[in-house]
């Protein structure tokens, strides 16, 4: 892992934990509020709570277990289990969290019924929502950062990048806020109109939230489950590098797959001169891999093949990779496009890669 996935990495982790802590000490609030005030509404904010504190212990598993190097069974690495223990997360909120607001929800409107005092849920919804804003800060700064770094706008970021736990964070937080909000609508309404229906419907509408955060967190991460490529734009800039050497005539087929937040594998069907000595080559794969690594940290696998030209086709490409889904939107994904000259990554030289010219063997320098 480079320098810089490294740093991203432990900022993720911060931000995890502090999430973490966050949601733990207001679902314990939000569950004595609701026990004691009887609001549907606030059972619901502490079941989203102790849904988004389940979270965050996943997601924490997700960034240790994630970051473990590569071994001899998982020679790429397990990067990908980071996708999966994120997947984890994102069904526990939908069951947990969305499951248990909606019935309690519907519950309420059928009982109508409110066995204890409104004050206390106030007091407590709106400590939760100063708590819950300074964990979404924390997001926020790193979302923020991590975009500046990229050149790009902090949504475009979110959407594109591949690091799921600082999505699932931000997203998480801000579905609390909105969630308190709800909640203490639904309560004053209740209050004032004294029909529990309002609290019964904030209840419901909580649920809907956390189904909605739940199934963006999951389809996501199957994408990068399955295999997800890099976006289009940085697709494009690795086929002109590599069409740029001088002794590749053209690039035939080219793939990328994300790996992991940090870790991307390139591989190239090349079609080289036909002039062009076997050590001339070896030198062109060599070089291609360099520019690659130097230009684009995350990129830790490189595999080019040699292929033979076709008649009629000099100059264009047979088969490219197939252009990413709507939710990519054709633009670089912020986490990968990474000029070394602006951020200082240097690939590690500690990570074994594989030579492209040697037909995928490690090169041990």
């Amino acid at each position: 892992m480079s320098q810089a996935g490294m740093k991203t990495e432990s900022e993720s982790v911060g931000t995890v934990v502090v999430a973490g802590v966050a949601n733990l000490a207001i679902a314990v609030a939000k569950l004595v509020a609701g026990l004691i005030s009887g609001s549907a509404a606030m059972l619901s904010e502490a079941a989203h709570s102790v849904a988004d504190t389940t979270t965050e212990v996943l997601l924490f598993q997700a960034l240790r277990r994630g970051a473990r190097p590569a071994d001899q069974r998982h020679p790429f690495g397990y990067g990908k289990e980071s996708y999966v223990w994120a997947f984890f997360a994102a069904m526990f909120t939908f069951v947990a969290g969305a499951g248990f607001a909606v019935t309690h929800g519907v519950t309420t409107i059928l009982v109508h019924e409110h066995s204890g005092d409104y004050l206390i849920s106030y007091i407590v919804l709106a400590v939760s929502f100063v708590i819950e804003s300074i964990s979404l800060a924390r997001a926020v700064r790193q979302v923020r950062r991590e975009s500046a770094r990229w050149e790009t706008t902090p949504r475009r970021f979110l959407r594109l990048t591949a690091d799921t736990t600082v999505k699932a964070v931000f997203l998480e937080d801000s579905a609390a806020l909105i969630g308190l909000l709800l909640a203490a609508l639904g309560v004053g309404l209740s209050q004032a109109t004294g029909d529990e229906v309002w609290d019964g419907v904030a209840s419901i509408l909580i649920g809907l939230l956390l189904l909605a955060v739940a199934g963006v967190l999951a389809g996501n991460n199957l994408s990068l489950l399955v295999g997800r490529a890099v976006p289009e734009r940085l697709r494009r800039e690795i086929e002109r590098d590599l069409a740029g050497l001088p002794e590749v005539e053209r690039i035939d087929t080219l793939l990328t797959m994300q790996l992991g937040p940090d870790d991307i594998l390139v591989a190239a069907k090349v079609d080289f001169r036909d002039e062009a000595t076997g050590a001339a080559i070896e030198a062109a794969a060599d070089e291609a891999e360099r520019r690659l690594t130097d230009r684009y940290p995350e990129i830790r696998y490189v595999f080019l093949d040699p292929t033979r030209s076709l008649p009629g086709a000099v100059g264009k490409a047979r088969a490219t990779q197939a252009r990413p889904s709507a939710d990519a939107g054709g633009e670089p994904d912020p986490t990968q496009a990474r000029p070394s000259a602006d951020t200082g990554g240097e690939p590690d030289p500690t990570q074994a890669r594989p030579s492209a010219d040697t037909g995928g063997e490690p090169d041990a320098g």
